[in-house]
This record gives C-alpha cells, structure tokens and sequence, in this order.
C-alpha cells in the first residue's frame, strides 16, 4: 500500500508540474491579458523557475495531504473497471472453456441455473478451508452448478496430484466429487501417492489409473488453464468466476452467496 501510494504521489506531483508548465506557457501574456506584446518578450515571459513551481506544488500537497489519497482511489477505481470491461471480453469469448470444459469436475447440480466456478490447487491451504463453502452453498442452493479448474501453481506435489485427479476424472467422472473432498478435505500434503491411494479407495484399477495419467490431452488441459487464468488476471487460489465477474480469494460463504444471487438477477 504505501509502494503503490508513493508511486501514486510521484505521479501527482508530475502530473501538476507538466500541468503548470504547461499552462503558462500556453498563456505567455496571462500578466497583461488582451495587450500586444513584442514576440522577444513574451518569449521572456514563458520561462519559469521550475524550482519555484515545484516548491508550489510541494506546499500544496503538504496543505492537502487527502487529494493524494483521492488521488490513489480515483486510480484503484479505474484500473478495476478497465480490468472488469477486460474480464467481460475474456468471459464471453472463453465461455464454454470457462464453464462447460470436458476435465472440470461438476459438482451439486450439474444442470443448476447458475455456474460458479473454482480455480484452485490441491495444496493451498486457503483452498481447504474454502472447501466448507463450496459443500455448504451447493447443499442449501439446489440451483447452484459448481465446477472445479485445476490449477495447479504450488509446486510440482501439485501438479503430480493434479495429473492423478484429472485421470480419475477421466476414468470415473461420477465419483470425482468424493475424490475432490477425500483429497482437498484430506490432512497433510496433497502429492502423487495420497491421490493415487484415493482413487483406489473409490475403485480405480491402479494400471488403468497410470496409463490415464500419460494421456497427452491432460497437460493440454492444464496449460489452456494457465493462459485462461492468465487472461483473467488470476495468479492466486481460490479464486472465481460467477457469472460476468472474476471474484479472488477465499472471501467465504457470504460474500460468493451474494456473487451467485447477483448472477442470477442478471439471467
């Protein structure tokens, strides 16, 4: 915050310096408005002490500490909506690899009205306890389709685990909510073998899980994640889509209940 408010500050003060000189440059007879002067001296007159429109400058922001805090809001506004209209295009053009993708797992009700959905990596720690309000939303909204990108950016434990889920997917697309829950509800690190073991509690034939963990379609699957992530300025888990709008961080039950209730008011 106080990097992003001194930047903010050296911008102001620049932005005034270039405004000030600016204008009384353009202005070369503001002292004698409406006069005729020789082109020599209102050639003299454009010259300015730069030292002294700094040191106006630097008494006014002194005086009025607020307006680079007005300043700073003004520009964290902006920069959300440019990023928003940003997202907007991404959404629409990405929709089905956003909400309808082969190799997301879909749980609560696939043919629900409304889609959130949830970029998230097996070891992230806000991820599991996010977990609680996935199960609690899909359990008390019957309308609510929640599916679930693998996002894989904590490390090559996760990526490994991630390689397994997406097999099981492939294999048992019906059971992958179980596995979900076993191995992001689970304790301890999310890694190859605990998913592997997993997926054999639930029935997968453990050769027939391998050979699916070679199959080339899943790392194609995880790098049209990346750019799409990329496209959608997510660099963290969880983060989300709902609706029209990218929504970042585990900000808990309340806040994406709300999200889901907004996107559902805009059908």
């Amino acid at each position: 915050m106080k990097k992003a408010l001194l930047l903010s500050t050296t911008g102001v003060v620049a932005a005034l310096a270039m405004l000030a000189f600016g204008f009384v440059a353009g202005n070369p007879q503001i002292a004698k408005a409406g006069t005729a002067q020789p082109a020599q001296a209102a050639a003299a007159e454009t010259k300015i002490d730069r030292a002294e429109v700094e040191g106006i400058i630097r008494d006014y922001l002194l005086k009025n500490p607020e307006v680079l805090l007005e300043v700073q809001d003004a520009l964290e506004a902006k920069q959300k909506e440019e990023q928003r209209i940003a997202h907007l295009g991404v959404i629409k053009d990405a929709k089905a690899q956003i909400f309808n993708s082969a190799f997301d797992g879909v749980v609560g009700n696939p043919n629900g009205k409304v889609t959130i959905v949830e970029f998230y990596d097996y070891n992230c720690g806000f991820c599991k306890r996010a977990i609680d309000d996935m199960r609690a939303l899909t359990k008390t909204d019957p309308d609510l389709r929640f599916v679930l990108k693998e996002f894989p950016i904590l490390g090559p434990d996760s990526q490994k685990a991630s390689f397994v889920s997406m097999a099981f997917h492939l294999m048992m697309p019906e059971k992958y909510g179980e596995f979900h829950n076993a191995l992001l509800g689970g304790q301890g690190r999310a890694t190859e073998a605990a998913a592997i073991k997993i997926a054999l509690s639930l029935g997968a034939d453990e050769a027939t899980l391998r050979e699916k963990m070679k199959d080339p379609s899943i790392p194609e699957a995880f790098a049209k994640t990346y750019d799409l992530a990329n496209k959608l300025s997510i660099t963290g888990t969880p983060s989300y889509v709902v609706g029209n709008e990218v929504v970042f961080g585990a900000l808990g039950k309340e806040v994406l209940a709300e999200k889901i209730e907004a996107a559902k008011a805009a059908l």
